[in-house]
């Protein structure tokens, strides 16, 4: 029984399906909600200390059509147990971790519920505290609390109150940019004649357009797929779906707007388009980032995952500052940046290139709203000597190829089978001319190829979630992945247990 689940845990996140599909059973019922429920609740008494007669707990949802009734059962067994219940309504990642922070809220706990950018049949948690997010060990715990919780129900009934949690993050976001960009001219709205457009992808971001922009003056116009919608008709809610940044490139150019701004489902990641129809993310959005951050604290260190490329490492340090290149995982980017400041060296970025970013300033806390808000003050700034965001990356070197490969690994224990692969794979490459392993790697192996063995890098890792060997790989000459790959592809195919095209 318990089995069941730890398959609900998806590193720090939890995860199943909730609705049934010909090809997928339901994993995460309103049933298994309320025990989850319940086991976050004790973790909180028994972990955190807090007391049960004043726990109060924060809920909130993306706009999966499976959202209304997982928030309605979690809500109604948190009330049985008398804790206090904010329901928040469709909500963010971001603010509902801001319930915790906020003076008006002071949550012990807070839940969103969402499955990020994942299909509409998918459904999960994210479970936080005013520490943030919860690590693996804590979601860990919290379902094996789930797997033995009981129908007990408290003398006292909780109360449930409804908030409108977006409308107050909203004013906290326009706070941050007014102040931000300090406008002598006109302070109210720094952004008035900007056009710029937001698209949701039918997701919880669509807020952003009326209650951020537009009071700040911004024109909205061609905004796209604003209304929540579970079933994401138009494209997936993800910035790293290709085809969701071409719609909106698409809109951005179509319309003549000044930038295009795009959230995934549940808003805790964001990525750009600039004027002239460029995608601004991946290691370029890492990069406008890394300038915005290091302008107002230099020489800090940068903290990206592991697959960012070589160009950008030399970009940051013609910024003056430091990248450290960290294991995969936005939660792993986020601790790494905790670490490196509490052991006394200065770091306040910490940025994946799926488009999680977090901040210092902002409690290292994962939020697209907030990494486009500091944007957003970048380009009220520039625009006032004429230029435009874009020319702030302008030296940033991109690869001239560059591709992503996914191998099945088919056998069951797919973890230790693929470590063991790859650690093979490693003796092997050290025996190949004109390939060089990286010291400082944490995921897989990385090398390094010459001029004239590819001209470029590659990194072969495991997926955090799937049974999957991960190739990124890319060079700065034309032909050089088709030469790394002349190399790498026989010694995959010495593997039964991968599974090669």
């Amino acid at each position: 029984m318990m089995e069941n689940w730890k398959r609900l845990q998806n590193g720090t996140d939890i995860r199943g399906i909730a609705i049934a599909t010909p090809e997928n059973a339901v994993t995460l019922t309103s049933t298994m909600v309320r025990a989850i429920g319940s086991g976050f609740r004790q973790w909180l008494l028994e972990v955190k200390n807090i007391q049960a007669a004043s726990c109060k707990i924060a809920i909130g949802m993306d706009s999966r059509l499976s959202g209304p009734e997982l928030k309605t059962a979690l809500i109604e067994r948190l009330a049985e147990l008398g804790c206090d219940v904010y329901d928040c309504g469709m909500s963010t990642t971001p603010a509902m971790f801001m319930t915790t922070i906020l003076d008006n809220y002071q949550c012990d706990g807070a839940v969103m519920i969402t499955a990020s950018h994942l299909p509409f049949y998918h459904n999960g948690l994210k479970l936080f505290t005013k520490e943030g997010g919860c690590e693996k060990e804590d979601i860990a715990a919290i379902l094996e609390n789930a797997s033995q919780a009981d129908s007990i129900c408290s003398e006292r009934k909780g109360v449930v109150y409804e908030k409108d949690l977006i409308a107050e993050y909203s004013e906290l976001l326009v706070h941050t940019i007014r102040k931000g960009v300090n406008s002598q001219q006109n302070y109210e709205k720094p952004l008035q004649g900007c056009h710029i457009i937001v698209d949701a992808g039918n997701g919880a971001g669509g807020f952003f357009a009326a209650k951020v922009l537009e009071p700040l003056g911004a024109d909205t116009m061609g905004s796209q797929f604003l209304e929540p919608d579970g079933t994401f008709p138009n494209h997936s809610p993800n910035p790293e779906n290709q085809a969701a940044m071409d719609s909106l490139k698409a809109a951005v150019l179509g319309t003549k707007a000044d930038l295009g701004i795009i959230f995934d489902a549940d808003v805790d990641r964001a990525a750009i388009v600039s004027s002239n129809g460029v995608e601004i993310n991946r290691n370029a959005l890492i990069a406008l980032l890394s300038v915005i951050v290091l302008a107002e604290h230099p020489q800090s260190v940068i903290v990206t995952d592991s697959i960012t490329s070589t160009g950008l490492r030399k970009f940051i340090e013609e910024q003056g500052g430091r990248q450290r290149r960290f294991k995969r995982g936005y939660k792993n980017v986020i601790n790494e940046a905790k670490r490196l400041n509490a052991a006394g060296e200065a770091c306040h970025l910490a940025i994946e290139t799926s488009g999680h970013a977090a901040c210092k300033e902002n409690y290292f806390l994962d939020d697209g709203a907030y990494l486009i808000a500091k944007i957003l003050i970048k380009m009220a700034i520039l625009r006032q000597d004429n230029k435009e965001i874009q020319s702030v990356i302008e030296t940033l070197q991109m690869p001239y190829e560059s591709d992503e490969v996914r191998i099945p690994i088919l056998d069951k224990e797919f973890r230790a089978c693929g470590t063991a692969i790859l650690e093979d794979i490693e003796k092997q490459v050290q025996e190949i001319q004109g390939w060089n392993l990286v010291a400082e790697n944490y995921d897989g192996i990385r090398v390094a190829a010459d001029e004239f063995r590819g001209n470029g890098w590659f990194m072969l890792r495991i997926s955090l979630h799937e049974p999957l060997l991960v190739l990124n790989i890319e060079s700065d000459a034309e032909g050089g992945i088709k030469s790394m790959l002349g190399i790498l592809k026989p010694i995959l195919k010495g593997y039964d247990a991968l599974k090669l095209d």
